[in-house]
């Protein structure tokens, strides 16, 4: 029997207007694992009122009460790991250990949510007038629109609303229609379980065929004032355009196209070791996965030997095996996905060095190309899959050339044993985040998180998250009474 989550709204879980529900499938067996009330504009008005109402209250509860419910919460998600990793395993085909990640993480910003709801938020200003006091204050903005994706569920659902909620505001979220479960209603029973009122996180599913209205509605509802997105650039393209539409502003965390650079004085064990975790990670759907590998000509053929055999050793299966790395795919669809873009590269003239072929279902081989060019659709485009392009280069000129050598500008990592050569580079790339002598897929609750370019604007984490969903007023008070020519 199949589980079946109703629309959270205002503390009640309550069906759809319309009555209807959507299948959540299983990417391993293609079957619905669950089912989720099929929500449309209407029952958006609804949620987004409910937030609406609960907000004076929620914005107005005392720091420590907010501050208790936070780290309550990464207790109870901690205590229900077991939970999630079942849940992402047959739902978004995610491995036991990268389910476990998820929740760690997830839990690190719940409890870096909680500091946040004491920390400083305000300055004191130089008046003109030495009698008066004047304040930059930061005050949270009402209601917001949250978008969570399905690859990281429960670190991507958290961050959706942990920092709009520590800020004061409260929340619509719009989980995606391959996770529903767990990357919205599971984060919400345990931010309730902790004591969060009614209201305060609402969740609206929806059927696939109806993603676009409900996001418009979400959007455009006049109780929303702030909107946040993670996935894919297309998409964010369209949110941010209705959010400038509605002058409301928005932190769109979208795609990347990312570079692990292997400099000329890197140690190739580690080297190899760090890109094969860059790449291949859930399968390669990680926004910061690293798409390119380029490595020095000098080390080229003793990475390439390698790293290629390495890749071609990763256990492929089922998420539920423990020794499964290269795990299904969120959809057979989107293995097919992968492997038409493995596909078009070859049929235009690269080759494959391990993988290739056709996905079993949902499972893609972990796949190594080089000489992918210009002309293939996988230069550009995200591969968000088990695969990556090899390439080389001759000096930093040329990898700094290579690495910023697309529109997306998330992260990228740099191999070396010389710090200061790989800051050096470091400061050349145009990206939000760089990690020297570390892979691209890093990310730490108090840290800034976000792109440029086709990537996003925007920060998630630590004070930057609590800044972005929240308004600063100019407030002054005058010491004596002011003087007026007329």
């Amino acid at each position: 029997m199949t589980d079946h989550r109703d629309l959270l709204i205002g503390g009640q879980e309550v069906p759809a207007a319309s009555g209807r529900t959507a299948d959540d499938l299983d990417p391993s067996t293609g079957e619905a694992c669950a089912t989720v009330a099929a929500g449309r504009a209407e029952d958006v008005a609804r949620a987004a009122a409910a937030a609406d109402a609960a907000f004076p209250a929620w914005a107005a509860t005392a720091p420590a009460t907010r501050r208790g419910i936070f780290l309550k919460a990464a207790d109870v998600l901690e205590s229900r790991a077991e939970e999630a990793a079942e849940l992402m395993a047959r739902e978004a085909g995610g491995t036991r250990p990268w389910a476990l990640f998820n929740v760690q993480l997830a839990a690190g910003m719940l409890r870096e949510a909680a500091a946040a709801v004491t920390a400083p938020r305000g300055e004191v200003l130089t008046s003109q007038d030495a009698g008066t006091l004047s304040l930059a204050v930061r005050e949270p903005v009402g209601v917001v629109g949250a978008f969570a994706p399905w690859n990281a569920p429960v670190i991507l659902g958290t961050r959706a609303v942990a920092a709009p909620l520590a800020a004061g505001n409260t929340v619509v979220v719009k989980p995606s229609e391959d996770a529903p479960l767990a990357c919205a209603y599971f984060v919400a029973d345990v931010l309730r379980e902790a004591g969060l009122p009614d209201g305060v996180l609402n969740v609206v599913s929806n059927a696939p065929e109806d993603a676009a209205e409900v996001a418009e509605a979400l959007v455009a509802h006049p109780a929303v004032r702030a909107v946040n997105f993670t996935g894919s650039t297309g998409v964010g393209r369209r949110i941010g355009n209705l959010a400038a539409q509605h002058l409301k502003p928005a932190v769109l965390e979208l795609g990347g196209k990312n570079s692990v650079v292997v400099l000329e004085d890197a140690d190739v064990d580690y080297a190899v070791d760090a890109a094969t975790f860059a790449v291949f990670m859930n399968a390669g759907q990680i926004c910061m996965s690293g798409d390119r590998i380029l490595v020095h000509a000098s080390l080229a053929e003793e990475f390439t030997e390698k790293f290629t055999a390495k890749v071609a050793s990763l256990p492929h299966g089922a998420p539920t095996d423990p020794g499964t790395v290269i795990g299904p795919l969120v959809s057979s669809a989107s293995a097919r996905r992968v492997a038409a873009l493995v596909r078009d590269a070859v049929e235009k003239g690269a080759k494959v060095l391990t993988g290739g072929g056709e996905p079993s279902g949902a499972v893609h081989p972990a796949t190594v190309l080089t000489g992918v060019t210009p002309e293939m659709e996988l230069y550009e485009g995200e591969a968000f899959g088990p695969v990556c392009a090899l390439s080389t280069f001759a000096d930093d000129d040329e990898a700094v050339e290579l690495a910023n050598a697309t529109e997306h500008g998330l992260t990228c990592g740099i191999i070396t044993e010389n710090a200061t050569h790989g800051l050096g580079v470091a400061r050349r790339i145009r990206t939000g985040i760089v990690h020297v002598n570390d892979q691209s897929v890093a990310d730490e609750p108090q840290a800034p998180f976000g792109g440029i370019g086709a990537s996003g604007y925007g920060r998630f984490g630590g004070r930057w998250g609590i800044e972005a969903f929240s308004n600063t007023r100019w407030v002054t008070l005058a010491g004596n009474h002011a003087h007026y020519p007329f």
